[in-house]
């Protein structure tokens, strides 16, 4: 397994020179000059000589992809345009409330469609299957919008259950205070296709033959759910987990919007308005890094939950 894990390690490295290579190229075909988007209305030609610079843009084109080849290395992009901060600092304050958002979020519905799938492929044909596929479909064509301005006027406006806006600054303040009326609205929206989804991969494992054969050993069914089809069907649930946590780091932009909670989302919306290329810059490397990192662990999940899967 060692040498596994070593070979997909220098497996990423070329996979991140092509991204940087990419980004590198987007940047400079369609990004163009920062030195009048910092420059403001000081656009003499004295200015904007500095700044390219400054910036290093006075250099060859190979010598600036080298100064970004740097920055990845080093993890240091540098100071944002917008807020003349630094960007790692930038970045370290803000995957706080990202990833607390995530997990929590990502754990109650694992959790609620896990159960939710395991019972409903259970009965499978019966009236509460047919119910809980009917009001997942439903659920699945409402907008995130619709549950999210539903939310804040019904639980928080008209209830007073949660607060409708704000962070705070204590970690338990937050996770008890800021963060149960997101995660309510995160789990609602995503707990549909969710369970349609692991319905599906439940129902499968549960036509296979080894569960006729556990069945005719005189098993009860729910040891053949929990020992048999439960862990045979999660794997194409862990890849469908560990493929989502990378992006929904980055995609919960309407909940951090909505709700101000300062998370990544919520930079980038501001970066991406402020046209501040190193802070989109940083946080796409640092995206693509995950994406790769966590793909790693789903392999090694499908060893530890199949111990039949051999890797290659």
């Amino acid at each position: 397994m060692l040498s596994y894990i070593v070979r997909r390690l220098w497996q990423m490295i070329p996979t991140l020179l092509g991204v940087m290579l990419l980004l590198f190229t987007l940047y400079t075909l369609v990004g163009g000059d920062p030195s009048y988007i910092l420059a403001g209305k000081s656009l003499s030609a004295e200015t904007i000589a500095s700044i390219r610079t400054q910036l290093g843009l006075d250099k060859s084109l190979p010598e600036q992809f080298l100064i970004f080849v740097k920055q990845v290395l080093t993890m240091n992009f540098g100071t944002s345009w917008s807020t003349q901060q630094p960007v790692s600092e930038i970045i370290r304050t803000r995957i706080g409330p990202s990833v607390m958002l995530l997990l929590t979020w990502q754990l109650c519905s694992l959790f609620f469609s896990l159960l939710f799938a395991a019972s409903v492929a259970y009965y499978k044909g019966s009236i509460y299957d047919r119910a809980v596929t009917i009001i997942s479909t439903v659920a699945m064509s409402i907008s995130i919008l619709v549950y999210i301005i539903a939310g804040q006027y019904f639980l928080a406006y008209k209830m007073q259950w949660f607060p409708v806006y704000g962070w705070g600054n204590g970690f338990w303040q937050n996770f008890l205070l800021y963060i149960p009326l997101p995660l309510i609205i995160g789990v609602a929206v995503s707990v549909a296709p969710d369970t349609r989804f692991y319905r599906s991969c439940f129902i499968e494992e549960m036509n296979q033959d080894y569960v006729r054969t556990a069945r005719a050993k005189g098993l009860s069914e729910r040891k053949v759910m929990l020992k048999h089809v439960m862990r045979n069907a999660l794997i194409p649930i862990v890849t469908g987990v560990m493929s989502s946590l990378p992006y929904m780091i980055t995609g919960s932009v309407l909940m951090e919007r909505f709700f101000g909670i300062p998370g990544l989302g919520n930079e980038i919306l501001k970066a991406v308005n402020s046209s501040d290329f190193p802070v989109i810059k940083a946080i796409t490397i640092y995206l693509v890094i995950a994406i790769m990192v966590f793909n790693l662990l789903a392999d090694l999940l499908y060893k530890w939950i199949d111990p039949r899967v051999k890797l290659n």
